[in-house]
């Protein structure tokens, strides 16, 4: 089917179906309402337990949805014949999709006239998939950026419609780079549907093509083996989920889990075996890794509140980390 339209026409004019559910969706999806785009319904994941009360908790593009006084769905799934149904009844020239966490399967897909669109928090075809912007920083990748995809049945493979690039900073961490990519997925989508009849339409190549596997807490200890510039990759990447993290002795306790949200790589080699402390000062620490040194600058301790070193060292002494 194709979902390109003869007739120029105004962004503004279009009925939109917006589907997104967490934070990088909410940003997007308040920028399009802020400009007076049309919005006609908003899709988002049903509400969850969350909590030791197990209190169901609205996600932040419903708690926006509701603030600009939109409808609001929150099907199980669209595989539903009542819920495609619904959805043809909207009539929406186009539904735009962010980080939305549900399948679209191809009778969804074909509904809007123009189909539905993607923003995808990577340059396409790098990093398909759930966890595009950790995997870039854990890869140490200099650039990314947010495509506008044309959906279709396939993870993340449909056609680019519209890029914008971004390049990634030593001091970027996963927080920082999303909200720069949900900035710029916000302004990529107004550029596109402004342009939607007008939008070239390439193909997705062959090459470079790397999923980006949704982030386990297997992976966020820390093998001080491997290099500072790895491990540096590793605290930016897990920080604010699910956080880097190793045991750490000092005067006061033994074998504590140690949570690292910031660092920074130290210029030159070490000879110390990797995980030893080479450096504790009032406010410094250093370790030495499988290759080079690392600063540590921002720690937690279980039942304890996230802390600069400094604040950290003036009440415990590091002996040890494993």
């Amino acid at each position: 089917m194709s979902h390109k339209a003869n007739s120029m026409h105004s962004s503004l004019g279009l009925r939109i179906i917006f589907a997104g559910t967490p934070d990088f969706a909410k940003n997007i999806l308040d920028t399009l309402v802020d400009i007076g785009h049309n919005i006609v319904a908003v899709y988002c994941q049903p509400d969850r337990p969350k909590g030791r009360g197990r209190i169901p908790n609205s996600c932040p593009v419903k708690e926006t949805a509701l603030k600009h006084g939109l409808v609001v769905y929150q099907p199980e799934s669209l595989r539903e014949i009542d819920v495609q149904s619904k959805i043809k009844k909207l009539n929406a020239d186009v539904m735009v999709v962010a980080a939305y966490g549900q399948i679209l399967p191809i009778q969804v897909l074909d509904t809007p006239k123009y189909g539905c669109l993607n923003i995808h928090a990577s340059l396409l075809p790098r990093w398909r998939g759930a966890a595009p912007i950790q995997r870039a920083i854990l890869a140490g990748d200099i650039e990314t950026g947010v495509g506008i995809m044309q959906m279709n049945e396939g993870l993340d493979t449909g056609n680019i419609l519209f890029e914008k690039k971004c390049s990634i900073m030593d001091s970027d961490n996963a927080q920082t780079l999303h909200d720069k990519l949900s900035s710029i997925g916000a302004k990529a989508i107004i550029e596109a549907l402004k342009d939607i009849d007008k939008l070239d339409s390439k193909t997705q190549g062959t090459d470079g093509i790397l999923y980006a596997k949704k982030l386990t807490k297997q992976e966020s200890w820390i093998d001080w083996n491997k290099s500072a510039v790895e491990i540096d990759r590793q605290i930016r990447a897990f920080n604010p989920y699910p956080i880097a993290q190793t045991y750490a002795s000092s005067d006061k306790f033994t074998n504590k889990v140690l949570r690292i949200l910031s660092s920074s790589v130290s210029i030159g080699g070490n000879s110390d075996s990797p995980g030893v402390i080479t450096k504790l000062e009032k406010d410094a620490c250093r370790v030495s890794t499988g290759d080079g040194t690392l600063n540590i600058e921002k720690v937690q301790i279980a039942g304890k509140n996230a802390v600069q070193i400094k604040d950290f060292n003036n009440a415990y002494k590091l002996t040890k980390l494993s």
